[in-house]
């Protein structure tokens, strides 16, 4: 048995990164070792170290210099303890109006209780505040030759802690107690063994010069701890048996892990087996993340699949396309289906989804689930620590991924952690409603690299940080080099770039997703594309088509927008029989049920416009619900006069940029964008048409704005907006996260901004 007890800042948090890591992992692997925080600082200050999975959990805290005690685990007081402190303590409005007239003392605006804390001068008469002390049943406590403390008689670190272990009945003779300041000086008057460590304050070092108890280090922070238990022989087991943290090599890793819940390929059964071929679907973001290794870099892809659909034949490593990437295996974590729909399908989507969307009447939140969630993050972080070189690159991917980077920096401190968001990233104010959230930011917050789609995004992000810990914004770079500033809604003209939060610097990035311009080339110049074209354009003629693409989820705003188009036909009866809504919506993966209502929502409201305007020759509205090809979209956006896009929230929105993609490859472009000013890539496209779905007014504007649009300028915008989705497409963006996340390792941490740098 062994019982920890340390102050914070400058021992247990101090020392080289190396030593903290081999402190922290003997801790966190000896379950029979206590650790209690003895510190100065008030419990609101502790909880930001309690969430970092970094830091092994305490199982009791001292605070305010002993004036607060609670269990690490819940944070609920020592009640026995506390309430005795809590009934010597006079008040701190009594105790600051009665020090108002000592010269040199300024309140320290901290968060703490039981306790006032000041600095003071050498114009402060210490005597005459002791005095006062004195008369409110008080006692005065300095160090560092600035800070003063105001305390409750007999209150302090070691008094505290005597009485912690007493009331857990610990043996004194394997107590281990450690400091830096003079402020700790009652840890070590409490007689039990003690480390004074290297770099302390010279006044702790005189005082306990001569007391057979401490050990004074070399070494500092979590190096002189370590360094005491090698000295201290009741100690010196756990040195002996536990092995230092790995000793990672030198040399640079080319290892690549793309960690993502979908693989790189699809499963269909066949005679009765199941066999892997390659995505059903050629576009999206998988293909491009597939060309990284085309080069022969070496890589895993991390994923999980159901364990009812894997062939026992074929393996959990297998190839992904040997020919193409001779280097690339998948990785893949076989779970039960029930498993997986609890864990994506569910929880994710009744939790998190609704909360990043900032659609919190919609949420419902399930501890049992998170326990869930937790153990399917745990997995893939094991297999990322087993699959990992030393100094590898891991890519995590999605907000079903949050606790990856927390399990997987215990396991492998030396891998470099980048996250990419595919979605929104919600203010503060909403994202702080999830219970969760303190463990999740904890978790983000031990990766190198995070990077969202927009601005936006990373300004919503560092506000959440900021709502739990204290944040040094180190570098901010201009947004209008890329984006969109005043605008727009979603529009800011500055985003943060670096920044420190505790002993960790994490590089920010906003890196929009783009299209794959070669795919969409290659199927927009197909015979068979152009002659589905064709045949369109000939069955379209005489009427001006719009096109909604969207998938079926209450985020995208399909109802409202179906009611503005119902309100446009009443309200313009000039377009009766000139103009079409083609609405393709994509059915959600089975078994969300949490569709179920808005799919039915949708189709009463289609059948009552088409019931009430259709005739032989015209039906108002063309509604798809299924999933269409992405051949056959291509050739709709291609003879779609218009995009009508009006999410009333979305992460960017690819499809977009995918028609405006179609549009510029033709040799007359003529379609005119509307898009969401909720949706993402609305600050990266300046020439489309911003509508704001929330307001039906808005969308039948916008609409009649881009249906009565001269040619001449639809062109002139389709090219503007052409020339920016072709620069900053799929391939851009990949390189750009990568060279972010390898960027993070050239970060010195020095103050200062760069317009030109890479957003």
């Amino acid at each position: 048995m062994m019982l920890l007890a340390t102050d914070l800042d400058g021992t247990f948090l101090g020392g080289s990164a190396q030593q903290k890591q081999n402190l922290y992992h003997l801790i966190r692997n000896n379950p029979d070792i206590k650790l209690v925080f003895v510190t100065g600082r008030g419990i609101e200050t502790v909880l930001p170290l309690v969430h970092d999975p970094l830091i092994p959990n305490p199982d009791y805290i001292i605070a305010d210099v002993g004036a607060t005690v609670v269990y690490g685990k819940n944070m609920q007081p020592v009640a026995s303890i506390q309430g005795d402190i809590e009934r010597q303590w006079p008040g701190k409005f009594v105790v600051r109006s009665k020090l108002t007239e000592v010269s040199g003392l300024v309140t320290q605006e901290v968060p703490q209780q039981r306790r006032c804390s000041f600095y003071y001068d050498e114009s402060t008469d210490i005597e005459q505040v002791q005095q006062i002390a004195e008369s409110l049943g008080c006692e005065v406590l300095t160090s560092a030759g600035k800070y003063l403390d105001i305390l409750p008689k007999d209150v302090n670190k070691g008094t505290t802690l005597i009485k912690l272990l007493q009331h857990i009945g610990f043996p004194e003779e394997q107590v281990l107690v450690a400091g830096d300041t003079y402020n700790d000086f009652a840890l070590f008057d409490t007689g039990y063994h003690g480390v004074v460590v290297g770099d302390s304050e010279p006044r702790l070092l005189s005082s306990t010069q001569e007391m057979p108890n401490a050990y004074h280090a070399t070494a500092a922070g979590a190096g002189g701890i370590l360094e005491a238990m090698e000295h201290f022989p009741a100690f010196r087991r756990y040195r002996d048996s536990a092995s230092d943290a790995a000793v990672v090599a030198t040399r640079e890793s080319k290892q690549l892990l793309m960690v993502y819940h979908r693989l790189p390929f699809d499963t269909e059964m066949k005679d009765g087996k199941s066999r892997r071929i390659p995505p059903r679907s050629p576009n999206g973001i998988i293909p491009s993340l597939l060309g990284f290794f085309t080069n022969g870099r070496p890589g895993i892809w991390i994923g999980e699949e159901a364990s009812d659909a894997l062939g026992e034949e074929q393996g959990l490593n297998p190839y992904i396309d040997r020919e193409k990437y001779p280097n690339l295996k998948a990785s893949i974590i076989p779970l039960p289906k029930k498993d997986i729909d609890l864990f994506y399908r569910v929880f994710s989507k009744e939790a998190f989804w609704p909360t990043i969307f900032s659609f919190i009447n919609k949420v419902k939140f399930n501890h049992e689930h998170w326990r869930h969630y937790l153990r399917i993050n745990e997995l893939f972080a094991s297999r990322i620590a087993d699959e990992a070189e030393a100094n590898a690159l891991v890519w995590i991917h999605e907000y079903n991924l949050w606790m990856v980077p927390a399990f997987l920096r215990q396991q492998r401190p030396d891998v470099k952690i980048g996250f990419f968001h595919h979605t929104a990233f919600p203010p503060a104010d909403i994202f702080n409603i999830i219970p969760w959230r303190r463990d999740i930011i904890g978790s983000l917050l031990q990766c190198d690299f995070i990077s969202f789609h927009i601005p936006r995004y990373v300004e919503n992000f560092v506000d959440v940080v900021k709502s739990h810990a204290p944040v040094q914004v180190l570098s901010r770079v201009n947004a209008a080099k890329q984006f969109l500033t005043y605008s727009c809604a979603l529009g800011i003209d500055q985003m943060t770039k670096l920044i420190r939060v505790g002993d960790r610097t994490v590089r920010l990035g906003a890196q929009p997703v783009g299209v794959n311009m070669q795919n969409i080339q290659r199927i927009y110049t197909d015979k068979h594309t152009k002659s589905r074209i064709e045949s369109m354009r000939i069955g379209t003629e005489g009427k001006q088509i719009v096109l909604s693409v969207e998938r079926l989820d209450y985020v995208k705003g399909p109802l409202e927008k179906i009611e503005a188009f119902g309100e446009f036909l009443d309200e313009h009866p000039e377009y009766h029989g000139k103009l079409e809504l083609i609405n393709i919506c994509t059915p959600p993966s089975q078994g969300m049920k949490v569709y179920d209502r808005i799919q039915h929502e949708l189709e009463q409201a289609v059948g009552k416009i088409n019931g009430r305007y259709s005739n032989l020759e015209w039906t108002p509205i063309r509604f798809f619900f299924r999933s269409v090809p992405f051949e056959e979209v291509i050739s709709y956006y291609a003879i779609s006069d218009v995009a009508w896009i009006t999410p009333l929230r979305d992460g960017l929105n690819l499809v977009a940029k995918e028609y405006v993609a179609v549009q510029g490859l033709q040799q007359h472009p003529k379609g005119a964008l509307i898009i969401s000013e909720f949706a993402g890539a609305s600050v990266e496209l300046p020439y489309a048409i911003r509508t704001n779905p929330y307001d039906l007014n808005d969308l039948k504007s916008s609409l009649l704005t881009a249906l009565s649009m001269d040619n001449a300028e639809r062109s002139m915008r389709i090219k503007r907006l052409f020339e920016i989705v072709k620069h900053y497409d799929v391939q851009r963006w990949g390189q750009d996260f990568l060279e972010g996340l390898e960027n993070s390792f050239q970060d010195t941490g020095s103050e200062g901004s760069s317009s030109s740098e890479t957003l």
